[in-house]
């Protein structure tokens, strides 16, 4: 600084004769120059690259597994850390449920509504992000006015004896210099709350693939519990035309009838309740698809298989779960909104400056409106800061710590509760396929006593009761059978829905921003 001003005054005094004079002459008034530009340099410098006050958002790390649970006992059908597929409805190999996942993709109205969410949300980053940038306006106005005499000077200068025009127009710009932040903060938040609502979509579309293929999965194991109720109501019919012909040759009692009778009713009435059911499930996937109900009865009302699981389930690995669940990815971006807010609560504290101006022109006559005697011009900065609020900026700047507090522990909870659902799941699926291979013997056994119950039953060792009780019991084991199968693809389609997959190849994430 003392050079600077050594170099200043000796620049200001008039230049020496000689060589050598004129050689420090040159000097110094080359130094005052480069100390002048460089001033210039730093203030700019300052001016677009101001810190932003706040904490700064650090991507949170939460606790992670080395790897998935493994079942007590070996399964059928094994979870392994491969590769998740993503169109994971694709591993049933039944098209039409890969049809009617794509028609629920595009049709969906909760989906709409999450994309209509997911507009607002980008149009209101571009209301806030807008302030980063100068504001401009052109105005312009004619009048025919009269001003009081005894108020305030007329600019006619008649003293308000009479009427006179007034042309104006102008230019007006105005930017608010971020030195603190305030605004970039505003925008980072801005840009949180962006991902936030595409996160709440790709949860939608998660939940309407998993609930598209539930209902279908459902669907399927309802139709196939009746088949086997009819089959068994068939069977049951042929012990009644038995019984009766027993009756006719004098060998069968009017007992015997009767009860052959009563079980064909009992199995004749599980059937309304298993319709009204298809009928229910058929409606839940016509709401899915965004059609009015009975629309997909002719469609789905076919009986099917139950779809059933590979042998292999690829479920990914452990460390990428946070970049797969929606809810994971919701949670952190919640987080780096609050955390931006902070900043922005801080910002608050700290003096707003303004550049501001305006050009424009103004005249009582249209001839003399343009001309450069009628210019008007005004340019300067603004600046204002908060004196005393009653403590409203400090609260609120406790009120955004305090959010970012809540929102650090929910993130914390939803990972959390992410690696509890995937383990749930998991062992939900190995314990169906255990109970459903159980069950298959358990069916095969007494189709066995069946056979010989019925064969006897003509010989007369055993007594009709024998027949009823075992066809009972064959029949409760399939039906166990039936739901206890479609129990292991829906818990597949769970394990799936909880390793939050299937949004990726569906709606990708630069398909998504560009819409």
């Amino acid at each position: 600084m003392k050079d600077v001003e050594s170099a200043d005054a000796f620049a200001s005094k008039p230049a020496p004769t000689g060589a050598m004079h004129s050689k420090m002459w040159e000097r110094a008034c080359s130094r005052r120059g480069q100390w002048q530009r460089l001033t210039l340099g730093a203030l700019l410098a300052v001016s677009l690259t101001a810190c932003s006050v706040g904490p700064d958002f650090q991507k949170p790390e939460a606790k992670q597994i080395a790897d998935w649970a493994k079942p007590e006992k070996s399964a059928p059908s094994q979870a392994v850390s491969e590769p998740l597929n993503e169109r994971w409805w694709e591993v049933f190999n039944d098209p039409q449920l890969s049809a009617l996942t794509q028609r629920a993709v595009r049709s969906n109205l909760d989906l709409q509504l999450a994309s209509s969410r997911l507009q607002q949300s980008r149009a209101a980053r571009q209301v806030i992000t807008a302030d980063r940038y100068p504001s401009t306006a052109a105005t312009g106005s004619y009048g025919r006015k009269r001003n009081s005499g005894e108020g305030l000077s007329d600019p006619s200068g008649h003293n308000g004896d009479s009427a006179f025009n007034l042309w104006d127009t102008g230019f007006s710009a105005s930017w608010e210099l971020d030195f603190w932040g305030r605004v970039r903060r505003e925008t980072e938040a801005a840009d949180a709350n962006l991902e936030v609502a595409e996160n709440d979509r790709r949860g939608v579309l998660l939940a309407v693939l998993a609930d598209t293929a539930q209902n279908y999965v459902q669907l399927r194991g309802v139709q196939n519990t009746r088949a086997v109720t009819e089959q068994n109501l068939e069977v049951a019919r042929h012990s009644l035309k038995l019984s009766q012909l027993r009756l006719n040759d004098g060998v069968a009692t009017d007992l015997d009838v009767a009860e052959a009778a009563a079980q064909v009713a009992a199995i004749e009435s599980r059937l309304p309740a298993l319709e009204q059911r298809q009928s229910q499930l058929i409606n839940a996937i016509s709401l899915l698809m965004g059609e009015p109900p009975q629309a997909l009865t002719k469609e789905l009302s076919t009986d099917a298989s139950v779809p059933q699981s590979p042998l292999q389930v690829a479920i990914g690995l452990p460390s990428q779960l946070a970049e797969r669940r929606p809810d994971i990815r919701q949670a952190e971006a919640r987080l780096h909104a609050a955390t931006a807010n902070i900043g922005v609560a801080k910002g608050d504290f700290y003096p707003r400056i303004t550049l501001s101006g305006n050009l424009g022109s103004q005249a009582m006559q249209l001839s003399d409106f343009g001309s450069w005697g009628s210019r008007a011009f005004g340019i300067g900065p603004q600046f204002s800061l908060p004196l005393f609020d009653g403590g409203r900026l400090r609260g609120m700047l406790q009120l955004r710590e305090a959010q970012q507090q809540e929102a650090a522990i929910a993130y914390q909870q939803t990972v959390l509760r992410a690696w509890h659902e995937i383990d749930d799941q998991l062992t939900a699926y190995n314990a169906s396929q255990r109970r459903r291979d159980s069950l298959a013997e358990a069916v095969r056994q007494n189709q066995i006593a069946l056979r010989t119950a019925q064969q006897q039953y003509v010989e007369g060792v055993v007594d009709f009761v024998n027949v009823l009780t075992v066809q009972g019991a064959l029949l409760a084991t399939q039906e166990q059978w039936v739901e206890s199968s479609t129990g292991v693809s829906l818990a597949m389609v769970g394990l799936y829905k909880a390793l939050g997959g299937g949004w990726e190849s569906v709606y990708p994430v630069g398909e998504m921003a560009q819409r």
